[in-house]
């Protein structure tokens, strides 16, 4: 094959490979057959079913009216559709990121929410551009508990205003606490009843799929896992007909939805500027209000949609990055029909995972109903009672709570439980985006500690020849913040362990990682020791540890193996070594003690440690430490 043949044929190549990486709809399309098409379509109408009532009650959430819920549930159908590289996952809107939107947009207009989808999504384009899926790693798992659990407590607090048929203006958690205890004298018996009783058969039907049939009777179970799977639809049409019936007779004793903008969306920019409170507010003014969650809402809405996939992969890999650059054009075009911000929904992409769902083509069966509910059912929308979507948003939010969680993480580690109790606490009190940054900072802070206070150990040691010196073993990286505690920790140890006369040995082997400012460190405390006759070896350490400490100039001895280290301690003391001991001179010495931590112990505790076998000191000659140690360019 000629050269332009073969660079042609490579260009080819990897041509294929990213259609096949970033075009995911390539790999599975061309096997597509009715029996999966079948599949998908039971799963996206199942889907389709879940996500109107779930839609409407979650942009009443935002604080929006109830078509913006139906406007963001269709755009990432079709999108993921293309792009989607996990067929069980679904976008629309969910109830934490209708609690972060609601958030920013107190006090102000729709545009703030639209506005916000847009530039979520174009956050996302950059990580995902970027690699930047990585930042997602530093919100660990104790900090998502405490963050989603809080905020599962936070929407159903705020969902007790619609469920009681109150009503009244809050800011905060704590607050809206306070205004429903207040204004519990004030709830209306016929939405506070509705409400509770909707809550009830929501929790039976959800446990009917679980019911075990005799395995004959396979329709029977079927039928009630359809009933147990459009419990929200079914409830919502049922509670709907009441109030219709009521409304038509007389005047209906629930707080209905009102009125529902009918048709589609209209296809337009994101609103770059809008009119507030009689003035005009600039993009640069807009940005600015949204302050953080410009930030905050894109990660989070990438941990959830990195989350599910990863929980029905079924062991297969998960590409972060093409799921960044599918969330992030699902949001951007979102923006162009009116959306709010959306990511993957578990409970939706649960449901599509038990619907038997075959490939992503389910999804735009799902849009599809979405859109036909926007041309067709608007009006009917009207006759919805509030307290119904009150208590669809509860019964979805309140297994959220991952109280299950702190009993095995208590046995595990119980650190892990500060970032998680702290992020609850804080996300409660401050609100969801300072808690959730508090509990990231924290964790970080729990992560670096053993940087700053490394796990360190001392032992006497005595080889063969009789030979004996002092032990450090260091049990992480040699950084800047831990330079200072080491120090105090081998001078005090060769002080009281060593009888400032033993060489000290510092075992590298555990340590993966130095760097500048603990090489002057190790190097100072090297000069420190042999000016009173100590002096101070690295054993073993890593070939990037070394060339650390080379890189640095450090005068430091740096041996590679335990045999080099009996002649380079013997060189640089001036001892004679004894001759090696036959076997039954051995049986007769007494083995060295086992050593003993010093992180646990305070300066006053710190013994000495000898040996019972008391042997004769070894003749030493007064060279310079200085002197015979070599340079580590040398080793």
């Amino acid at each position: 094959m000629s050269s332009p043949s073969k660079k042609r044929f490579k260009k080819q190549t990897w041509c294929s490979r990213l259609m096949y990486k970033r075009l995911p709809i390539a790999q599975w399309f061309p096997e597509y057959n009715s029996e999966k098409a079948l599949a998908d379509f039971i799963a996206g109408v199942t889907v389709g079913l879940t996500v109107i009532p779930q839609a409407l009650a979650y942009a009443t959430l935002a604080g929006l009216p109830p078509q913006y819920g139906l406007y963001s549930s269709f755009m990432g159908c079709f999108v993921y559709l293309i792009l989607g590289s996990c067929k069980d996952i679904t976008l629309g809107p969910t109830a934490l990121l209708a609690l972060m939107t609601y958030e920013q947009i107190q006090g102000r207009n729709i545009d703030y929410a639209i506005l916000l989808c847009f530039l979520t999504g174009v956050v996302q384009l950059i990580m995902g551009i970027l690699h930047l899926g990585v930042l997602i790693d530093f919100i660990s798992v104790p900090v998502t508990v405490g963050f989603t659990s809080a905020t599962s407590v936070i929407i159903a607090v705020s969902q007790l205003k619609g469920l009681l048929g109150i009503q009244f203006k809050s800011k905060g958690f704590i607050d809206t606490l306070k205004q429903v205890f207040i204004n519990i004298p004030n709830a209306r018996l016929a939405d506070s009843t509705l409400g509770i009783s909707c809550i009830i058969i929501l929790l039976l039907m959800r446990k009917m799929k679980d019911m075990n049939t005799s395995p004959n009777k396979k329709s029977l179970k079927k039928i009630l896992w359809l009933l147990s799977t459009s419990r929200n639809a079914i409830i919502v049409l049922v509670c709907s007909i009441m109030a219709f019936t009521w409304e038509s007779h007389s005047v209906s004793p629930f707080k209905l939805t009102g009125t529902v903008k009918e048709g589609l969306p209209s296809w337009s920019i994101p609103p770059f500027g809008t009119e507030h409170d009689g003035r005009n507010v600039t993009f640069i003014e807009m940005c600015s209000e949204l302050g953080s969650s410009i930030v905050l809402v894109p990660i989070i809405g990438v941990l959830g949609n990195v989350a599910i996939a990863k929980a029905f992969a079924s062991g297969e890999s998960v590409d972060a990055t093409q799921e960044l650059l599918t969330l992030s054009l699902s949001n951007v075009l979102g923006s162009f029909v009116s959306a709010m911000p959306i990511t993957g929904s578990f409970s939706r992409s649960a449901v599509n995972h038990a619907s038997g769902v075959a490939t992503q083509f389910g999804s735009i069966y799902t849009g599809i109903l979405v859109l036909l509910s926007l041309s067709l059912l608007t009006p009917y929308f009207y006759y919805i009672p509030k307290a119904s979507l009150a208590a669809v948003v509860i019964c979805a939010v309140i297994f959220m709570i991952e109280y299950e969680v702190v009993k095995p993480m208590w046995r595990s580690r119980r650190a892990d439980l500060v970032p998680a109790f702290a992020t609850f606490v804080l996300c409660l009190v401050v609100g969801v985006e300072l808690g959730i940054v508090a509990g990231v900072l924290l964790n970080v802070i729990l992560l670096l500690y053993p940087s700053a206070r490394p796990t360190m150990e001392a032992e006497i040691v005595t080889n063969s020849t009789g030979f004996s010196y002092l032990l450090i073993t260091v049990g992480n990286s040699l950084y800047f913040p831990g330079v200072e505690y080491i120090r105090q920790y081998v001078s005090r140890a060769a002080k009281k362990q060593g009888g400032c006369s033993m060489p000290v040995v510092i075992d590298c082997r555990y340590v993966l990682g130095a760097d500048f400012t603990a090489a002057k460190g190790i190097c100072a405390l090297s000069s420190s020791l042999s000016s009173r006759g100590q002096p101070l070896v690295l054993l073993s350490p890593r070939s990037n540890v070394a060339s650390v400490f080379s890189g640095a100039g450090s005068t430091v001895v740096v041996v590679m193996s335990a045999a080099e280290l009996d002649a380079t301690l013997q060189n640089l003391t001036g001892q004679v070594a004894l001759s090696e001991l036959n076997s039954a001179d051995k049986k007769r010495i007494t083995p060295p003690p086992s050593y003993k931590s010093l992180t646990q112990m305070d300066e006053e505790s710190i013994e000495v440690v000898v040996s019972e076998d008391k042997t004769t000191p070894l003749l030493t000659n007064s060279i310079s430490c200085k002197s015979l140690s070599r340079e580590i360019n040398d080793t």
